[in-house]
Formats: structure tokens, C-alpha cells, sequence
């Protein structure tokens, strides 16, 4: 089974929808994005979605101090890097308790990191998709990202054979969430 998340929440029935199916993750957008939240409405979410689910917030060279609060908020469990930040904001988020999944381009080498996951993708929630075939051997726990959608998921998986999925503009149906895309590529990928 391989395990996926649900990013980029951005309204109450994202939260429901997400309770129904049950994915391994879901998402917090804290970087600028037509998907960006404040913590209030980030902490409004985590009180809706199941307790089981643990919520990523994503972030692009976001102070270590502004994440370290976000993550003591109880909003978010895992910190999901996307801009440069170090290897010692890594360890720094870690030695705090978080979960850390730090995030490489298709392009950019992959430097040894104390992160929990590593991350491909292809960028921010464009929808563009990797060439699968290309992804160099990633270390485990790996998450793959970028362009994932219920039509191209299985193929993904069977390609690549990450850890996770990571989905976000995949599951989108103008602009917002689709719960029915939802639900199809949960059960995919849980099949997988």
C-alpha cells in the first residue's frame, strides 16, 4: 500500500472529505499560494480532521522562528521544506519534535539530510508532472509530487515506488477540491 496526502486544504468540505477517506496526510499551505492560510484557519481545520491524520505545513524559506510556532500550535505534526533552508533548520525542527519532509527539484542533486521524508517534485502545486522514468534513487522514505492525478497515479506508483504520493492541483476541479477526485486517488493509490 502506498501511503498518500492531501495538500493544500482550503475549505471546511476539503476537511470532510478528508475525514471519509482517510488518507495517510494532509496539508497546510503557509507559503505565499492561491492556497496560502492564516494558523487561525489552520488550527479551524486540525480541530475538524480526525486526530488520526497528521497535517503537513508547507513552507518556502519561511524563519525558523514562524515555523516553530505554527508547529507548536498544534496546527500542523510535520514541517514540509520547499525553499533553501539548511540542514541545521532541519536538525532544529527535529530536536522540537516535528516531522520533517524536505523537498527536492527534479534537477537539484539530493544532498544527505537528517529529514524524516525526502520529497520530489516538480513544483509548488503547478501540476506538472516528473518525468517518472528519470527520478533518480531517491532514499527511503520517499515522497513523490508533482503533477499526481487519478488518471496517472497507478502509473506513478508502479514506476517510481515511492513511499508516499503527494497531491495537491491533482485533486482540483477549478481551482478548488474535488471530492470525488479525492476519494479516486485515495483508494488507488491505498491499492498500490
Amino acid at each position: 500500500m502506498t501511503r498518500i496526502k492531501i495538500c493544500g486544504l482550503m475549505r471546511e468540505q476539503d476537511t470532510q472529505v478528508v475525514n471519509e477517506v482517510q488518507p495517510d496526510f494532509a496539508g497546510f499551505v503557509f507559503a505565499p499560494s492561491r492556497r496560502q492560510l492564516t494558523l487561525k484557519t489552520a488550527l479551524k481545520f486540525r480541530n475538524l480532521l480526525d486526530d488520526k491524520i497528521p497535517t503537513a505545513g508547507v513552507f518556502v524559506d519561511e524563519p525558523l522562528e514562524n515555523m516553530l510556532k505554527i508547529f507548536r500550535s498544534g496546527a500542523i505534526q510535520i514541517v514540509q521544506l520547499h525553499g533553501h533552508e539548511s540542514e541545521e533548520t532541519v536538525k532544529a525542527l527535529k530536536a522540537a519534535g516535528a516531522t520533517v519532509f524536505q523537498v527536492f527539484k527534479p534537477n537539484a542533486p539530493i544532498t544527505p539530510t537528517a529529514a524524516d521524508y525526502v520529497m520530489l517534485d516538480s513544483g509548488n502545486g503547478s501540476g506538472i508532472a516528473l518525468d517518472w522514468t528519470r527520478v533518480p534513487q531517491a532514499p527511503h522514505p520517499f515522497i513523490l509530487a508533482g503533477g499526481l492525478t487519478p488518471e496517472n497515479v497507478t502509473t506513478a506508483i508502479a514506476t517510481v515506488h515511492p513511499d508516499v504520493v503527494d497531491v495537491s492541483s491533482g485533486v482540483e476541479t477549478g481551482g478548488q477540491k474535488d471530492a470525488n477526485k479525492i476519494r479516486t486517488i485515495v483508494t488507488l493509490a491505498h491499492q498500490n
